[in-house]
């Protein structure tokens, strides 16, 4: 190649650079250069629902699911007996496919019948008959799909099922009735073996049948597989998803009974008002057995068609988009019979807007897109543009987005209020805690009152130094609340102000909760042994261990506040940083000493929160949710008389004694109560936070052409940059236009020269 072809080429290609910068940088001007939705003009006159999840959800299945990433799929599409009151406070459950609430009828050993007012020593069975609305009817779904002669169409695919991705390739859609048998059919999946329910153990404690059931269960799969491998000879071991379906259905289970299609009998050990709570969770939503068989056939649990990825409910909405990588939808269901929103709730709701929608039929929302964000910046970019509906705030973004005012309350800075976005805040049905293990030799009791003396001295001391308020404005920006004991606001039982606080590390000054000073805390070490925080076996700073999980750089601040504030007594910190498996394991084996954790209520009842310190929920010994291993059998007798009374009087005065022991005591530092903060856009509503009503969607509302006017304002084309990006490609090409030219004159003039030099031979 000649030099002046390879400097022509490299002058095209400067031009062509220039050339494509201009044309992309226009591009970017165009009507809407951040948009991150594909959508047709369809989508864009839907009331779609855009927001964000940030950790893929691991079960969809719900009799395993049971976290709140999952929660926000599994409530919407699935739909137990009961829900609570959108509205309400306190939080009240109301029928949902039941026609009412079941009053449950009380009987002895005997089988006689019981007034409602029994002692629950004497109830040894509660009965809850519980009517089942009619015409409710599945989503859409292939399991349920039939030839003319009323046979199943997909319920033996053979080799045909691995062409199949989603339930939605599957030519015909079917669908049925709702009936009682779909409940007793979820009740004992949780006793399957192929399902690792997290609360089988708890359920079986209560429901009649339910531990027997597993057993039976376990041994037919067990049977199963052997009876494989005899055929092949001891060859072919079977892993769990490939064994042949599991019919439930001739299985009995005494506590889960259809006594016709809309009638449901369940049947309850002893007297435990807390059940009706768990009948709205996803635990106890309708499985169809059609669903189940379906699922279990071997070429679609190999391509991940099973019921933990593919919902199959009756709810408003069905998952018809599962990539949790990237993007999850919920759509419309087409079968969804419909609801009324709500036409009455708490002081303060109509004026809010609240009620402008009574009696209106829900859902209001006909899609809801969650597009997954691993980072809070981008997710945050896009909510300010409009892309997204709803935003938390993170650490971040706080102080542009909160100020306090006057008298200490969180407002929205005027950025916020310009763009009409709303605050919604409220406080968490959680508590955060740092527990020490009752099992340690040296936070725990030991083996002696001398020892357990030692104990709870050094525990105290530790309470007193560890300044959660403190970590609080550090690393919530203040928006969490000091906790003094295990129950929440808004959780029966919790007392405010003087009377609940936590006497053991708190002073009263001026009519306000005041840390006792760290020199108390330094004579209670000394007390308990530890003298200037010595510990006397080695004559060295005593050491303990906090295990906890993270340990990347985002964590160093929080794991160094620790060790500064067990410094303030002189004992050393060690940090063990692991994976929340690891973690979890440490916890199960009762090998951690401290350890950092929270409970998000389950219910809202304080029986839920006061069971975490109930000695026989040990997680050790027991694999309960007791995770301290804590045990005092005061407190245990006082919880057991509490777990069954209705809220009264007497209720909330053993409540006040039992937590009274527990700050005596210290199995934990009761470190904070989290508030909730969300923004919100103007054009969504019937937003009011409820950490009990999970299944919020149905209940909001998009106003799509006001979110349309306020994208097109906030994205608007910057179009003064286009006379400048002309002139810099032309600044940028110009070397390259003037160095051809100057070659082309060259080029010309030798061109001239050899021609009159030729015409020169000629004539010569």
């Amino acid at each position: 190649m000649s030099r002046g072809l390879m400097f022509v080429r490299w002058q095209g290609t400067r031009m062509g650079a220039a050339v494509a910068l201009c044309s992309w940088l226009l591009a970017a001007c165009g009507p809407a250069p951040n948009n991150p939705y594909v959508e047709s003009k369809a989508d864009q006159a839907t009331p779609t629902l855009y927001t964000a999840f940030t950790a893929r959800p691991k079960h969809l299945d719900p009799a395993q699911s049971y976290t709140s990433d999952e929660a926000e799929f599994t409530y919407q599409t699935y739909e137990p007996l009961f829900q609570y009151h959108y509205l309400k406070r306190p939080y009240t459950l109301q029928p949902l496919t039941a026609v009412d609430m079941p009053q449950p009828v009380y009987l002895d050993a005997q089988g006689h019948t019981l007034p409602q007012d029994a002692p629950a020593e004497r109830v040894a069975t509660s009965v809850y008959t519980i009517a089942i609305r009619p015409g409710i009817r599945f989503q859409p779904h292939p399991a349920f799909a039939r030839s003319s002669d009323g046979q199943p169409l997909y319920l033996n695919l053979g080799d045909t099922a691995a062409r199949y991705r989603s339930p939605s390739q599957f030519e015909q859609q079917g669908t049925r009735e709702l009936t009682a048998n779909d409940y007793v059919y979820e009740i004992k999946r949780l006793a399957s073996p192929r399902i690792v329910s997290p609360i089988l153990g708890h359920m079986g404690e209560y429901i009649e049948g339910l531990g027997e059931l597993a057993a039976s269960l376990k041994q037919q799969d067990e049977a199963l597989k052997a009876d494989i491998q005899k055929k092949t000879g001891g060859a072919f071991a079977p892993s769990t998803d490939q064994l042949p379906w599991l019919d439930l259905r001739p299985f009995d289970l005494p506590g889960a009974k259809a006594l016709d299609d809309h009638t449901l009998q369940l049947r309850v050990k002893g007297k435990y008002p807390q059940f009706l709570y768990w009948l709205a969770m996803p635990f106890f939503a309708p499985i169809p057995w059609e669903a189940d068989a379906f699922y279990s056939q071997p070429g679609l649990v190999k391509n991940n068609l099973t019921l933990d990825w593919w919902p199959v409910g009756t709810g408003p909405y069905m998952l018809t988009e599962n990539d949790p990588n990237a993007r999850m939808v919920l759509t419309r269901n087409p079968n969804f019979r419909g609801e009324p929103y709500p036409s009455e709730g708490e002081p303060g709701d109509a004026q809010a807007g609240l009620l402008k929608d009574a009696g209106k039929t829900m859902p209001f929302i006909d899609r809801v897109v969650f597009t997954r964000e691993k980072e809070g910046i981008p997710y945050w970019n896009k909510f300010l543009q409009g892309y997204y509906d709803s935003s938390g705030i993170s650490a971040d973004t706080f102080d542009q987005v909160i100020r306090a005012s006057a008298d200490g309350a969180s407002q929205l800075t005027p950025e916020m209020l310009d763009k009409q976005i709303r605050l919604e805040s409220s406080v968490a049905t959680s508590i955060y805690y740092l527990g020490f293990n009752w099992l340690d030799p040296v936070v725990g009791p030991g083996k002696s009152p001398s020892e357990a003396e030692r104990a709870r001295l050094l525990r105290q001391a530790i309470a007193i130094a560890v300044d959660w308020e403190e970590f609080s404005q550090i690393f919530t920006n203040g928006r969490a609340i000091p906790a003094h004991g295990p129950l929440p606001p808004g959780i029966f039982g919790y007392q405010p102000g003087p009377d609940g606080l936590n006497t053991q590390v708190y002073d009263v000054v001026e009519g306000k909760p005041v840390r006792k000073p760290i020199e108390q805390a330094m004579a209670l070490l000394e007390k308990a042994g530890y003298k200037n925080g010595t510990d006397p076996r080695t004559g060295k700073p005593l050491t303990l261990a906090l295990d906890t999980t993270g340990g990347g750089p985002g964590d160093k601040a929080r794991f160094d506040w620790y060790r500064k504030q067990f410094a303030k007594l002189n004992i050393e910190l060690e940090i063990r940083a692991t994976d929340w498996n690891r973690f979890q394991e440490k916890i199960r084996k009762g090998n951690a000493q401290l350890f950092f954790l929270g409970w998000n209520a389950d219910y809202p009842d304080p029986e839920n929160f006061m069971f975490l310190l109930y000695g026989p929920n040990s997680r050790a010994k027991t694999a309960g949710e007791n995770a301290s291993n804590y045990s005092n059998g005061q407190y245990d007798a006082l919880f057991e008389r509490m777990k069954t009374m209705p809220n009264s009087d007497e209720r909330a005065r053993l409540i006040a004694e039992m937590t009274q022991l527990v700050q005596h005591d210290v199995p934990w530092l009761f470190a904070f109560v989290p508030k909730q903060f969300g923004l919100i856009h103007h054009w969504m509503g019937n937003v009011k936070p409820n950490d009990m009503a999970r299944n919020d969607l149905k209940y909001k509302t998009i106003d799509v052409a006001a979110r349309a006017v306020a994208r097109k304002a906030w994205n608007r084309p910057q179009w003064w940059p286009i006379p400048l990006l002309l002139l810099a490609a032309l600044v940028f090409a110009w070397p390259a236009w003037a160095a051809w030219k100057r070659r082309e004159r060259q080029m010309g003039v030798r061109r001239d020269l050899a021609h009159l030099a030729s015409n020169a031979e000629g004539v010569q």
